[in-house]
């Protein structure tokens, strides 16, 4: 009898309950894992792109800002997990639900259509992204073991299919929590494809003997190709691609709900954000500026199509974007999954769709494991990621799109409404010092979503006259 106490004690010592019931057990490296996978995404090959669009003043002065930005905002909306109180208080589970107890249920509408429109055409951007590294993969050993003469000109439809399948299994994970392997797998691709990069930038600027680029960027003439309304529009888009690329603030709360404490979760959220914004910075400000000094003013949309050789090291860059993104496209599909889940359980709360559970038994599976599933898990989030790949499928020009979603997305959810509930929660006196100060934040990160919008549409109004659908090309 004595040890039966004994073993239940210890059991009752392992398995924490949290106050409303649910048992976390994420860590500031779990956080920080999920952080980086979800900041850190196949952007950061553009980044030399986009710093040659700005030059050598505006570039890195943009690639810093937007990093300190981010980080501000996201030590701000990490003390709104909890209401009144960030330590103490209610728990906010999901980014509305943090928006509804700081400013009410009239701001969760705008807010819950710029989040979820946002994670959604993420979600697309990573199908396209996903099957043109793998067309550069072919078209890159096409050139090696023909020649570089040879017409490799690979096809992404298949690569999607396949991709999108992948995803319908990986959809069925209950909770974000059951996903810190895939996401420390794709931590750890992120790295590696953006130090294949920096290192074959590097390599090819200590071969020129010299940076290149100039003070201003691309410049305007007959000569360079570029008019100034083209240099223009791309340099506003290149803008809010650098503030797009280090968003994360629409999943920080999901990311905080998976911690456990203590200590607090705002603590340990806070230090995840400073290590994994930290990470990212140092990932784009290299890459970046070196793929710039390596290129100059004709560095390539994405840096890894710069290079032809060694093939293999390429091939293995453009793997772990694809390994990458497998895991990314999971951590912008869960929140959405919780989303409609919640909302159809509550609406017809007797059905056995929606809440019947099923168990089913894989023997091939360590010890013969048993997977439990809803048919409405099985059903929509099936469908949901089906309807990607087809939205996908039919438009290649898709990147174009979500620059656009991501210039309007950054005001409000990365800077608007983390600084609104801030200001609400923490009680700051209009008219402060701070008040100013963050109404001031507010105001230039609107001015900046809105230029980036303007040099978007120009880009997508440019592309639409190329567009095939059902065909992706490099």
């Amino acid at each position: 009898m004595d040890m039966e106490k004994v073993e239940r004690k210890e059991v009752e010592v392992e398995v924490e309950v949290d106050d409303d019931g649910r048992v976390r057990t994420g860590t500031v490296w779990t956080a920080t894992t999920h952080a980086i996978t979800a900041v850190i995404g196949s952007g950061v090959l553009a980044l030399p792109w986009s710093v040659a669009q700005m030059g050598w003043i505006l570039g890195p002065v943009a690639l810093i800002g937007c990093a300190y930005i981010t980080y501000y905002t996201a030590v701000l909306l990490s003390d709104c997990y909890r209401t009144p109180d960030p330590v103490h208080g209610k728990r906010n589970h999901t980014y509305m639900d943090a928006v509804r107890s700081c400013l009410g249920p009239r701001n969760v509408v705008v807010c819950g259509l710029a989040q979820y429109a946002i994670l959604w055409g993420t979600m697309v951007g990573y199908t396209i992204t996903t099957a043109t590294s793998i067309m550069a993969v072919a078209r890159t050993d096409c050139h090696h073991y023909r020649g570089h003469d040879a017409a490799c000109v690979p096809s992404g439809t298949m690569y999607m299919v396949a991709f999108g399948l992948v995803e319908v299994v990986l959809s069925q994970f209950p909770s974000l929590e059951k996903l810190t392997i895939i996401s420390v797998v794709a931590a750890v691709m992120s790295c590696t494809y953006s130090f294949v990069g920096l290192f074959l930038s590097a390599a090819k600027l200590a071969s020129n003997h010299g940076a290149r680029g100039t003070l201003l960027g691309v410049k305007i003439g007959a000569a360079a190709g570029v008019s100034a309304s083209t240099k223009t529009w791309h340099a506003l888009q290149a803008l809010g691609n650098i503030a797009f690329a280090y968003t994360y603030s629409m999943l920080l709360i999901e990311i905080q709900d998976t911690v456990k404490s203590p200590p607090s979760e705002n603590v340990t959220m806070k230090r995840a954000s400073f290590y994994g914004i930290g990470v990212t910075t140092i990932f784009y400000v290299s890459l970046g500026c070196i793929g710039y000094a390596a290129f100059g003013n004709a560095a390539p949309g994405n840096v890894l199509t710069g290079f032809d050789e060694p093939f293999w090291l390429v091939d293995v860059a453009n793997v772990a974007v694809v390994i990458h993104l497998v895991g990314a496209y999971q951590v912008f599909a869960q929140p959405i999954f919780a989303c409609y889940e919640k909302w159809l359980g509550a609406r017809w709360p007797d059905s056995a769709f929606f809440h019947h559970e099923y168990a089913v038994r894989l023997p091939l599976l360590g010890g013969g494991r048993t997977v439990r599933f809803t048919m409405c898990k099985l059903v929509l989030r099936t469908a949901f990621v089906a309807a990607t790949t087809l939205v996908s499928l039919m438009l290649p020009f898709f990147n174009a799109v979500l620059g656009l979603l991501g210039a309007i997305a950054f005001w409000p959810l990365t800077v608007y409404f983390p600084v609104t509930m801030y200001i609400a929660q923490a009680k700051v006196a209009p008219g402060s010092r701070k008040w100013v100060a963050l109404q001031a934040l507010n105001v230039g990160a609107l001015v900046v979503s809105l230029l980036a919008a303007v040099g978007s549409v120009a880009d997508m109004v440019q592309r639409l006259g190329h567009v095939t659908i059902f065909q992706t090309q490099l």
